[in-house]
């Protein structure tokens, strides 16, 4: 977790977190930003199949993730979970490998661009059906509070979700058990192509939590530093053990809910607007303009992230297709316990 700290007046604009917090910010937004590109690039040329719903626009949210929780807490999200996986530490060749289809991918080419997964990084997924990771959200948290780690599991969601029963259910759960479960929606303004204000009379998603007592609060998307804020004073709440915490999330995407989506059902004067406020522009303006990092140090993460997403789609093109054999693989778990007998 990249480190914050407070500086002290200078002459420039004073910056309220240290230059390995924004340089950590920004170069998990652009990593996000070139991998996505290239994602919609390679679908074009049909080296990717299937659904795919990529995370450009909504940067900002996975780069406060970085920054405000811990490595070992346990992260499920929905489909729309490239830039979470990234952000989490999966490297860029296992998931296009994985969007690709291939067997060096994340999930061994079993998952594609909507079930990612990792033990190692606490990554629960990528999960396609809406709301489905809301009880299994919940049901981690409990794991978490039952083993004592100390830990908590960010649950995160659509704005489309927000409407499932299984979320009431889990939240009444989670606040009658006081779980430890940060549960974030992500409202980018329409489920699929159905804005917020014709779902519900309750357009403000964070007063649903409202209903259950339990503490919620709606937080600007588009900056880092107001996503770190937010999900470092829910962290905190929960980790004191008095039980879980929504946060609504204002954010965007600037692409369709899914490649196949000409998004016609928005204005340009309502994208364009999002886009003044882009959460990788504008934080390297910030960068730049109150001097935290030189031009030279933000070419360079460029360049490495070129690099990257570059090897990311030469690792996927020149690997394998999984074996038809390795379909029967990793379906079950064998347990071997001592009070079972054949």
């Amino acid at each position: 977790m990249a480190e914050v700290i407070e500086k002290k007046n200078t002459k420039k604009k004073s910056s309220k977190y240290s230059k390995e917090t924004y340089l950590t910010w920004y170069e998990t937004m652009l990593r996000i930003r070139r991998f996505e590109e290239a994602t919609l690039q390679a679908y074009g040329k049909q080296k990717i199949r299937g659904f795919c719903h990529v995370y450009i626009g909504q940067e900002a949210i996975a780069a406060g993730l970085v920054t405000a929780i811990k490595q070992e807490d346990p992260i499920v999200t929905a489909y729309r979970q490239h830039g979470i996986a990234l952000s989490r530490g999966l490297s860029a060749d296992s998931c296009m490998a994985e969007l690709y289809g291939k067997e060096t991918g994340c999930v061994k080419g079993k998952g594609g661009s909507m079930h990612f997964f990792s033990k190692e990084h606490y990554y629960f997924g990528g999960n396609g059906i809406v709301g489905a990771q809301i009880p299994i959200g919940t049901g981690i948290g409990f794991a978490e509070k039952y083993r004592e780690t100390g830990g908590l599991c960010v649950t995160m969601f659509g704005d489309g979700a927000a409407r499932q029963g299984a979320l009431y259910e889990s939240f009444n759960m989670a606040m009658s058990w006081q779980l430890p479960v940060l549960y974030i929606c992500e409202n980018n303004g329409y489920a699929m192509g159905t804005s917020v204000s014709r779902t519900s009379n309750v357009a403000e998603l964070y007063k649903i939590g409202d209903a259950f007592n339990m503490p919620s609060e709606q937080v600007d998307g588009m900056s880092p530093e107001a996503v770190h804020e937010a999900l470092e004073k829910a962290a905190k709440h929960i980790r004191s053990g008095k039980g879980p915490y929504f946060l609504e999330i204002k954010t965007y995407r600037y692409k369709g809910h899914s490649v196949s989506d000409p998004a016609k059902y928005r204005t340009k004067d309502e994208l364009n607007s999002y886009k003044e406020k882009d959460p990788v522009k504008m934080t390297e303006a910030k960068i730049l303009d109150n001097k935290i990092a030189s031009q030279d140090e933000i070419d360079a993460i460029k360049a490495k992230i070129k690099a990257e997403v570059a090897h990311a789609i030469q690792f996927a093109e020149e690997s394998d297709y999984p074996d038809p054999s390795a379909l029967y693989d990793d379906n079950y778990v064998q347990e071997d316990y001592p009070f079972i007998k054949d």
